[in-house]
């Protein structure tokens, strides 16, 4: 999971940009990348932790990790694995929301015409859901679930896992400006990805953003000085001050405000922005994504004042896009195969965010007819998306070893992959204990395929020179991560898609997944809606033990002239026990006793804890 951390620290000339027409560009290839796009949303499902929805599509998997925070009196229930373990770390969980919320606000249109739009939705709010959570107050941020020694100790399946599930936050004496940093940035990219079709949620996301990016900014310091036994795994090498500048990008993205531009403007030199020439972008090191996005600001016209700032920050993109195609002043090293190659263990987050960046900016520069100049001459648009489509073919198969590096995908690939729950029998198929060591033992030993598929997962990868060893004992490269296949969903759509027929470089509104036809599905996140309102009031209130306690009753009424059907709430900052509703997932629906609302019929149901109110949202709602 470490990684090294190293840049080069460049001019500042601006790079000319040359003015030229593209071609839409679509390209013909040997790969299904519809298919390799759909897999990769089921590698997301396998990687759950907490109550599996009913809809959940990897059967092998089982509910788990359900009493995490319980010890720390939050919520913790939820979220993602960040690989092949059972511990949840907060800055990949929240780099990997915000990559895939950029792949959707940029190639949305291309995931809804290939339907897989509302799973790349539903992969983003399972994220979304659990960094809610693990933000309970302004200055508060729960940022692992678990730790790393005690999980690796043990090989066992999350359902069956006995380690140590401890909660680690930061607040304002254990500052950590960088996962408080990634985590405002990736509630405010979800925001604009749930703006027209969840504008309520798309609401509570950014005023979660403004005041994580107040709490990073104000109370600054590494995270894991604060959370320690992050350091062994994802170590903060960078620092936090690319990822101040990453939550600004964001924030103005999502919220228009001139303040958050400013910040941009007035902290690129300071904090490093426009001094870092990048080789590298990832989980840690931000810079590279802050320059691409001031480069989009800047083309889109909204620098303002700020413009020889911003022209800056596009440069030293440029500089990371020339590296990447071999063509800058200090190149990216490539495998004899055309891998680009930065490190042994998992580059293929490395290869992955490459792309990201190398195709969105090929599209921005198509769209405002320009091309870039690097040291070796002037390079096309076409050319950077012809190295996204290199890479990503290497990753699919086209490779020395003919290969492919994601799990499930042609008929070459990893079957020992290093990951617990693939490589143990399914809990639904046996559901024997398999103990802490005895998973080492019976399964990690194991020299057979995993008798789980982890479909869509993207391993590590091959080495400088193209080797590869399919073992299970081998982490480095058959481990896969959560932040792997985030940026190559956005790459994939983009292949599998074409180049869109609007302006990359306009507002974008995100498709809405189509709904039964036969049905009217309302998905509408709010406190009330014209069909249907909540209403709720304290009823009660008790002292115990020195603490305060508080009953409150919610009252929820069917406006609609219609029945309705498969209610689901949505209940945060929920501290204590509720009754009338049925706990489904990380969501409410309605109780056993009770299959539908008639219209104008009401439905009261009751909740105490020691706190305010609780927030009460409606997640979705059939009417018949």
């Amino acid at each position: 999971m470490m990684k090294s951390f190293v840049m080069m620290f460049c001019s500042m000339t601006p790079l000319l940009l040359i003015i030229g027409l593209l071609p839409n560009l679509a390209f013909a290839s040997s790969h299904n990348y519809g298919e390799a796009l759909s897999k990769s949303f089921l590698f997301y499902e396998a990687q759950r932790s907490g109550y599996l929805p009913h809809d959940q599509r990897v059967q092998w998997r089982g509910n788990s990790g359900l009493l995490d925070g319980k010890a720390s009196g939050v919520d913790l229930v939820g979220g993602y694995y960040d690989a092949g373990d059972n511990v949840k770390f907060g800055l990949p969980m929240a780099f990997t929301v915000t990559m895939m919320s950029w792949s959707i606000i940029e190639y949305g249109k291309q995931m809804g015409e290939s339907g897989e739009l509302s799973n790349a939705i539903d992969a983003v709010k399972w994220g979304t859901d659990y960094l809610l959570k693990a933000h309970p107050e302004p200055n508060v941020l729960y940022g692992e679930v678990g730790d790393g020694t005690t999980d690796h100790y043990c090989w066992q399946r999350p359902e069956d896992m006995t380690t140590s599930r401890a909660a680690y936050r930061i607040d304002p004496s254990r500052p950590g400006s960088d996962l408080a940093g990634e985590t405002a940035a990736a509630m405010a990219a979800a925001s604009i990805v749930f703006r027209n079709s969840n504008p309520a949620y798309a609401k509570e996301l950014l005023t979660h953003a403004y005041q994580l990016f107040e709490f990073a900014d104000k109370y600054r310091g590494k995270y894991d000085s604060s959370i320690t036994v992050a350091q062994k795994y994802y170590r903060s090498v960078s620092g936090y001050a690319d990822e101040l500048l990453w939550a600004a990008a964001w924030l103005y993205k999502a919220s228009n405000k001139e303040y958050y531009l400013n910040y941009l403007g007035e902290n690129g030199d300071a904090l490093g922005g426009t001094g870092w020439s990048m080789t590298e972008f990832g989980w840690d090191v931000k810079y590279a994504g802050v320059q691409t996005l001031a480069a989009k600001f800047l083309m889109q016209g909204n620098a303002g004042n700020h413009a020889p700032v911003f022209e800056k920050y596009q440069e030293k993109a440029e500089n990371f896009m020339c590296a990447c195609l071999g063509k800058g002043n200090q190149n990216i090293h490539k495998s004899p195969g055309g891998l680009i190659f930065r490190q042994r263990w998992n580059n293929m987050q490395f290869v992955t965010s490459a792309s990201f960046l190398a195709t969105v900016y090929s599209d921005y520069l198509a769209s405002a007819r320009k091309s870039l100049k690097c040291s070796s001459g002037t390079v096309l648009p076409s050319e950077l998306l012809s190295f996204a489509k290199s890479q990503v073919d290497y990753i699919l198969g086209d490779n020395p070893r003919a290969t492919s590096y994601m799990v499930g995908y042609g008929n070459n690939y990893p079957r020992q992959v290093h990951h617990r729950g693939s490589s143990i029998v399914s809990v639904k198929k046996d559901p024997s204990f398999v103990s802490c060591r005895g998973g080492y033992a019976t399964w990690f030993s194991r020299k057979a395929s995993d008798p789980n598929l982890l479909a869509g997962a993207i391993v590590g990868g091959p080495d400088a020179y193209d080797n590869f060893a399919d073992q299970r004992d081998n982490y480095e490269q058959t481990e896969p991560a959560t932040y792997n296949n985030a940026p190559l969903i956005g790459v994939l759509a983009r292949l599998h898609g074409g180049q869109s027929k609007y302006s990359q470089l306009l507002p974008v509104a995100i498709p809405q997944p189509k709904p039964d036809p036969e049905q009217k599905v309302t998905p509408a996140p709010a406190s009330s809606t014209a069909d249907i309102t909540i209403e709720q009031k304290e009823t009660a209130s008790w002292v115990h033990k020195g603490k305060t306690y508080y009953r409150y009753s919610v009252i929820v009424t069917n406006k609609s002239a219609m029945t309705m059907k498969n209610l689901k709430l949505s209940i945060y900052q929920l501290y204590g026990s509720l009754w009338g509703l049925s706990k489904y997932g990380d969501s409410y629906v309605f109780p056993a006793w009770l299959n539908s609302l008639p219209a104008g019929k009401t439905l009261e149901f009751v909740y105490v804890h020691s706190a305010s109110p609780a927030t009460v949202s409606i997640s979705s709602y059939t009417l018949v």
